[in-house]
């Protein structure tokens, strides 16, 4: 995003978008599976590392036709703010507390102000499509009381 490099990194979906025919998991166990580990309080990506790895299951939206988010979501179990945003939120306080220390580090000064700028993008994403209130806003202070490191 902030590079002059083309990009081609990033997640690879399963080629085909139809549930295996040799899954032996049904969608209810499968959304079970799911609400089961959200309990244990792993996140969304965790939850399909698990079920990829440890499961067989390529694809939890091709099996159930939901996505694990949507899941979550519909039994009340989605977290207060999303995995994305509070990643983004961990890593700014990280390089936050780097810069106070470290104050002449430009090239971390610079790459926290990138990283605040994508912060401000998921907000704004987040406010429009209604998973955030219109009233949070992003401060440095207040993300170091949201993250717990």
């Amino acid at each position: 995003m902030h590079s002059r490099k083309k990009g081609k990194s990033g997640s690879k979906h399963p080629v085909a978008e139809v549930s295996p025919s040799w899954l032996q998991y049904s969608k209810e166990e499968v959304v079970e599976l799911v609400l089961q580990m959200a309990k244990e309080g792993k996140n969304s990506s965790k939850i399909g590392l698990i079920l990829r790895d440890q499961h067989g299951i390529p694809s939890v939206k091709a099996v159930v036709g939901k996505t694990i988010t949507e899941i979550l979501d519909e039994n009340k179990m989605l977290p207060k703010y999303p995995e994305d945003l509070m990643n983004l939120m961990r890593k700014a306080v990280r390089l936050h507390k780097h810069v106070a220390i470290n104050k002449q580090d430009k090239h971390n000064t610079r790459a926290m102000k990138l990283i605040e700028s994508k912060i401000k993008r998921l907000v704004s994403y987040y406010k429009k499509s209604g998973r955030l209130e219109d009233k949070w806003y992003y401060t440095p202070e207040g993300a170091a009381l949201l993250v717990k490191e």
